[in-house]
């Protein structure tokens, strides 16, 4: 598009749209007009989500297209859907990364690492195929249609746990997750340093409830993967004292420094919440489909 077409795609000015490019990364949008880019994104076609990607990626790390595959198709650039749970993954390559408040080097093995929190359409299907307790707040146990593409919920430490061991997979570690939110060379944030809660689901977004787990193009990480800040706290492996469990990334009741990936923060085992959700990863050995 031209700039002109683009601003009128928008519902902006072309002057605005020329002071942002002007701008650079020191752009600060409103929060309507960041929702309206977030939208345009997400209605692009495959070729350019993956430019988008690819222009926002500073990191010397691999970036890849930015939504699932389609019918038949099991890859998307570096994405592959797990053979046990069937959810996108994003590949994490081994390596050193920068890690905790101090940007100590940490050496991580390669692993996957799911694109999306767990939903509750996922956690749904493991609560059919295990007759595992449902969520408290899902109605007569089921789930409501609106919130299926949301992470799921008042979820204990054991229940994500258990949801890991059905899938084949893991808890990801607190290096692990921290590496697959930040990349390798210390950003602050997924996206960059800037301290933009636009990109995310926190308390100052003003949303003050989960979304959709793909919503936040913007707020992607250096290896692909959504809601690394905001939404939802996201259960761990790593202990901090028996029966206690680390924690990361905010919540859409938190403020944007609460999710600032490096800062841990841990809670009991049995402890569940609305704000509460988890992910998974998967090593090399649990990427085989199983029987092998």
């Amino acid at each position: 598009m031209s700039l002109m077409e683009f601003a009128e795609k928008l519902g902006v000015s072309d002057r605005i749209v020329s002071r942002w490019e002007g701008d650079g990364e020191s752009a600060s949008l409103r929060m309507v007009n960041q929702a309206a880019l977030d939208t345009l994104l997400a209605k692009a076609d495959k070729d350019t989500q993956g430019r988008f990607v690819g222009i926002l990626a500073l990191d010397d790390v691999p970036t890849h297209a930015i939504i699932e595959p389609d019918g038949s198709e099991t890859t998307s650039g570096e994405y592959v859907k797990h053979p046990g749970d069937g959810k996108l993954m994003a590949h994490v390559p081994e390596g050193i990364f920068l890690s905790g408040e101090d940007d100590e080097p940490v050496w991580v093995d390669d692993f996957h690492i799911d694109t999306f929190p767990t939903t509750n359409a996922d956690y749904a299907r493991f609560c059919a195929a295990t007759r595992h307790p449902a969520p408290e707040h899902w109605e007569n146990g089921r789930c409501p249609r609106a919130l299926y593409d949301h992470p799921v919920v008042h979820v204990t430490w054991h229940d994500a746990h258990a949801y890991a061991i059905w899938a084949g997979k893991s808890l990801p570690t607190a290096e692990q997750w921290e590496k697959a939110a930040r990349g390798t060379a210390g950003r602050a944030f997924p996206w960059g340093d800037q301290k933009t809660a636009a990109k995310c689901n926190v308390r100052e977004t003003g949303v003050e409830r989960t979304t959709s787990v793909s919503r936040y193009h913007s707020g992607v990480s250096p290896y692909g993967v959504y809601d690394m800040v905001g939404n939802v706290w996201e259960w761990l492996a790593t202990v901090t004292v028996p029966g206690r469990y680390e924690l990361r990334g905010s919540a859409f009741t938190s403020p944007l420094f609460r999710g600032t990936p490096a800062i841990p923060n841990d809670a009991s085992s049995t402890m569940h919440d609305d704000d509460t959700g988890f992910r998974c990863i998967a090593t090399s050995e649990q990427m085989q489909p199983r029987g092998r």
